[in-house]
């Protein structure tokens, strides 16, 4: 392991003794540094996990880094996303809108007006000009939505590693890693209390 590495895993686990978990999908978007909650790939797996997570640690703060496909053309980089939805649950044959879980209390999540939007969906994303959202990704939503059922505070920021295009798959594989450190440099800037 590297120095750089080692202050990071420093850092997360200093992150952890003060009640801060935080959750990425995969080690690929991480270069598998230690200290970080994997969870796995899809709404379902984030769900149980972050489920699982909640119950053995009992955080104040639960913090979600992930890649993610960028819709919005004036955005790049690293952003926050503060608002969640769901963009592949369709019951539309039984007239509800597309995103929309029929009987469920809670449809979209939003934390503050600032940020940015993130709707999740259990595909990879390579066309997404039906999805009205910034930013889509597989997992936020699961684990902004286990956060709120449980009274936990949230935060997310996630990397714009593609463009959500045909591209996308070769762009994510080639950039998916690149936001670490910049998630990183924003986590020691922040007001986590």
């Amino acid at each position: 392991m590297s120095v750089s590495n080692t202050k990071v895993v420093d850092f997360l686990e200093g992150l952890k003794k003060r009640g801060i978990q935080v959750l990425c999908a995969l080690p690929q978007e991480t270069n598998g540094v230690e200290g970080i909650n994997y969870i796995g790939l899809g709404k379902i797996n984030a769900a149980i996990n972050t489920s699982t997570i909640l119950s053995k640690f009992n955080p104040k703060l639960v913090i979600n880094y992930g890649s993610c496909g960028g819709l919005n053309k004036q955005i790049s980089g690293l952003v926050e996303i503060t608002k969640f939805k769901q963009h592949d649950i369709d019951c539309t044959p039984l007239g509800f809108d597309k995103g929309i879980t029929p009987y469920d209390k809670i449809q979209d999540i939003e934390l503050s007006n600032s940020g940015y939007t993130c709707a999740s969906g259990d595909y990879f994303v390579s066309d997404g000009s039906a999805i009205n959202a910034d930013v889509v990704d597989m997992e936020a939503y699961s684990i902004a939505k286990v956060c709120l059922l449980n009274n936990i505070e949230f935060k997310c920021f996630k990397f714009i590693s593609d463009s959500a295009d045909d591209a996308a798959a070769t762009d994510w594989e080639t950039n998916c890693a690149d936001g670490f450190k910049l998630f990183i440099e924003k986590m020691k800037f922040l007001n986590l209390k």
